[in-house]
């Protein structure tokens, strides 16, 4: 899978010589006139992610100066790949403890091109740096390929049953069970808002269910997988429908998050559920107003029909729940108003839990893999209250349209049972180092650490 990193040298490997801003100056004292003038020249700065190729004494590429941040550094090194000319490049120094796998990490996620649909050039290559943890990388890099390339897939050729073949290829590779329910059997198994949601396609809606694991602290995983979100008979503008092949990014998100908890033969038991659908219009599409009966046997009035992630997301962290988890985590591309409040690159986090919460934000800061919290503040659970049923889907009022999704959500989920949810972009607008425009996981890394962080506790 990592074929642009390499275990061999080779002769002509061409070094890579990071440094940060305040080193640049020691480093230009060690070297000789050429190289220093070339450098001092086009006026190289070493700010992180800044590169510039040192010209050898045959014209070909001598050096790569690299700027990076002073702590550990992951996308200083993302740029490389795809900027460097074709060829073998080597880091000239052995880089310190968690540093190796960082800047080994940055060229993985750099060299990635989603290639289904088109031949993508050749990304240049690097041997691993020594010391780096190379499974680790293998799976962190393994992980935000899948949730990028889920993401990225068009629609037409990611509905509920290609994703449910997804998960199918993930249980397999890993020796997990799995068990999907299609269609009308949603009703007889009681998600009653999975089939209301996705029963307007042509692509029978689902529910996936993986299972994996025999001891250790129980991790319940849940995504929202709306393979295409019409919006239902709410309908969408064009402009808003243009994106919503991504509006399956939470399953993405946590199915990759599985894939690396099952590689790294973490000592825990895993349960992923995730309802997969489309949300589409046709004659029998459910209604603005209609009342449903969810799997936890509270009523829901349908205020808004496009706001059907957190009705497809009840269900699935209902059943979640029932289990009593030591840990629910579920991810969804839920809200506008949590990209309103934080922006494309920050994920919303809601957590009933301040040690849990605490625990992924400093796993997050320690990754790189940045979150920020916002509260479920209860009193704008009024927002939701309706005079026909136990509650609506959406609030009338424009404000706090996030938090109002998360309190929704609140209700399946009991108080003593920890629980995540994270609403995110999942997408690149534009392209930084190691992160190219389209599909992107968000907070995986921070995540994964965070659960190998209780199941070792776990187990001790």
């Amino acid at each position: 899978m990592l074929d642009h990193l390499t275990g061999r040298a080779g002769a002509k490997s061409v070094p890579i010589t990071p440094v940060t801003a305040a080193g640049l100056k020691r480093w230009l004292k060690t070297q000789r006139a050429a190289p220093r003038k070339w450098v001092e020249g086009i006026r190289f700065a070493a700010k992180p992610g800044q590169h510039t190729l040192i010209p050898g004494a045959d014209g070909a590429p001598g050096r790569v100066l690299l700027g990076v941040e002073d702590a550990p550094d992951i996308w200083s090194y993302g740029g490389l790949p795809k900027a460097l000319p074709r060829g073998t490049y080597r880091l000239d120094a052995p880089l310190e403890g968690e540093a190796a796998s960082r800047a080994a990490l940055g060229w993985a996620l750099g060299g990635y091109a989603f290639a289904r649909y088109k031949t993508q050039p050749e990304p240049a290559k690097l041997v691993w740096p020594v010391g780096a943890d190379r499974a680790a990388v293998e799976r962190a890099a393994a992980a935000v390929f899948l949730v990028r390339d889920l993401i990225n897939t068009p629609a037409g050729d990611m509905g509920p049953a290609e994703l449910a073949a997804a998960a199918e290829a993930v249980a397999q590779a890993h020796g997990a069970k799995l068990k999907v329910i299609v269609g009308d059997d949603l009703l007889k198994a009681k998600y009653p808002m999975v089939h209301a949601v996705g029963r307007a396609s042509v692509r029978a809606p689902r529910l996936i269910d993986l299972r994996w694991g025999t001891a250790g602290p129980l991790i319940a995983l849940v995504g929202k997988g709306v393979c295409f979100d019409s919006g239902g008979l709410d309908l969408k503008s064009a402009s808003n429908m243009l994106l919503m092949k991504k509006d399956m990014g939470g399953a993405a998100h946590i199915l990759a998050l599985a894939q690396m908890i099952m590689a790294a033969a973490l000592p825990l038991r895993l349960r992923m559920l995730v309802p997969a659908v489309e949300n589409s219009v046709a004659g029998n599409a459910y209604h603005p107003l209609d009342v449903i009966r969810t799997r936890k046997g509270l009523t829901v009035e349908i205020g808004n029909t496009d706001a059907e992630g957190r009705l497809i997301l009840c269900d699935a962290l209902a059943e979640a729940a029932g289990e009593k988890p030591d840990l629910i985590v579920d991810c969804a591309t839920l809200t506008g108003a949590a990209r309103v409040a934080l922006g494309p690159e920050l994920p919303a986090l809601f957590c009933n839990d301040d040690a849990t919460a605490e625990a992924l934000l400093r796993h997050g800061r320690a990754q790189d893999d940045a979150f920020w919290r916002l509260p479920l503040h209860k009193p704008y659970r009024r927002m939701l209250d309706s005079k026909v049923a136990d509650l609506n889907n959406v609030s009338e009022s424009s404000f706090a349209g996030s938090i109002t999704a998360a309190l929704f959500l609140n209700e399946f989920v009991e108080p003593e049972i920890p629980w995540i949810h994270l609403d995110m972009m999942a997408w690149n607008a534009t392209a930084r180092p190691g992160r190219p425009e389209g599909g992107e996981a968000q907070g995986l890394r921070a995540l994964y650490a965070l659960i190998a962080e209780k199941a070792t506790a776990g187990s001790a």
